[in-house]
């Protein structure tokens, strides 16, 4: 992996963290999804526009398509993760859904698009699979058992953090695609994905205009937050995936969770901090590893 690379993941993660610690304290359903994805199109339209004035003429069914798919999974991941964050501690839910879901981006990678991992990539790998291990609770997952409460919610962090990751692996390896192989704009990829997000959450959104404009009213901060950064996030780790292989790219990413789980852990005060921060730590010499391969 290139240092640029290395460079535009570490700067993607923390930004990463942070609009994901936003979105858990708005504490928002589909709705919220619906305002981010309206906001994003506003906020980056000057730049769509620019980017897209030559590109997106010529655009045949196939880029449509692929851009199509790519926003129905984008839909899906986020409301899934946002659900997750109503039921679960963040510090479960965001690290076992970065966790899970480049480890599948790079199974497919490997056996799928014919992208091979040298012994540096295994070890980083496997670093991030222990330090995932750790900061979802390490030892703290067995206590939960013997309290109900604890368990349920450790359950429901285990059941979202998973189901999500599957949905970053998917849209993962559909937009690593349509950059690496159909050569089209990050940025485009993930603006004009926009419209198709806007386009399927906005029956949930209308259905009840009342509710809606009351969560408006007490969400918008947050949703601007994350409509603003959560973009520069993804673009910047869709350029790296320009210059590196996927599946260093894709668990190269979890580095985001050292600065969720030393920003979020204190400012959500969901406990378990050493486990959690040793997870961390693990989790940054598994980025090293992978950086060296």
């Amino acid at each position: 992996m290139s240092l640029n690379a290395f460079a535009l993941i570490l700067l993607a993660g923390l930004i990463h963290a942070g609009w994901n610690i936003a979105a858990k304290k708005a504490g928002g359903d589909a709705r919220f999804a619906f305002f981010t994805s309206v906001l994003m199109m506003l906020v980056w339209a000057p730049l769509g526009w620019w980017l897209g004035r030559d590109a997106v003429p010529l655009w045949g069914a196939r880029e449509w398509a692929i851009v199509a798919l790519s926003g129905v999974l984008h839909v899906l991941y986020y409301v899934i993760l946002l659900r997750g964050y109503r039921k679960a501690d963040l510090t479960v839910v965001y690290p076992l859904a970065r966790g899970t879901g480049p480890l599948l981006t790079a199974l497919v990678a490997v056996t799928l698009l014919g992208e091979r991992l040298s012994a540096w990539g295994v070890l980083g790998i496997a670093a991030v699979v222990g330090g995932v291990f750790l900061i979802a609770g390490g030892p703290g997952l067995l206590r939960a058992a013997h309290d109900p409460h604890a368990r349920l919610r450790v359950h429901a962090g285990l059941r979202y953090g998973v189901l999500t990751g599957i949905f970053i692996a998917s849209y993962t390896v559909v937009d690593g695609y349509a950059v690496k192989a159909m050569l089209l704009s990050p940025v485009l990829v993930d603006y004009m994905g926009n419209f198709v997000r806007v386009a399927v959450l906005a029956p949930v959104a209308l259905r009840n205009r009342a509710e809606t404009a009351r969560l408006w009213a007490g969400q918008w901060r947050f949703a601007l937050l994350v409509a603003v950064v959560s973009p520069i996030a993804y673009v910047l780790v869709l350029f790296a995936m320009q210059e590196a292989p996927m599946a260093h790219v894709a668990p190269a990413r979890e580095v985001s969770m050292l600065f969720a789980a030393l920003i979020g852990g204190h400012l959500l005060d969901e406990g378990d901090r050493a486990a959690r921060l040793a997870g961390a730590l693990l989790i940054a010499a598994g980025v090293v590893a992978l950086a060296l391969g």
